[in-house]
């Protein structure tokens, strides 16, 4: 292999090794977006069962209450 030819590989697998490291860094970034989206949908989600767990409470109240035995 001449040297020109072993120069110009090397600048090649520089340049994809660069390419590489912004690919590597922009997934990491993703995935810490990713973790964060996921803790919030997390919160959200028991807040939601927390908020139907009271509704369904409020519900059988108001059905139990409604139905005093007038109904025959």
């Amino acid at each position: 292999m001449e040297p020109q030819e072993y120069d110009e590989m090397l600048r090649t697998l520089l340049r994809i090794a660069v390419q590489q490291d912004a690919i590597n860094q922009d997934l990491r970034t993703c995935i810490q977006e990713q973790r964060d989206f996921n803790r919030q949908q997390v919160a959200i989600n028991q807040d939601v069962k927390t908020t139907l767990a009271r509704i369904e409470t409020l519900v059988a109240r108001m059905i139990a209450s409604g139905d005093n035995g007038r109904d025959a």
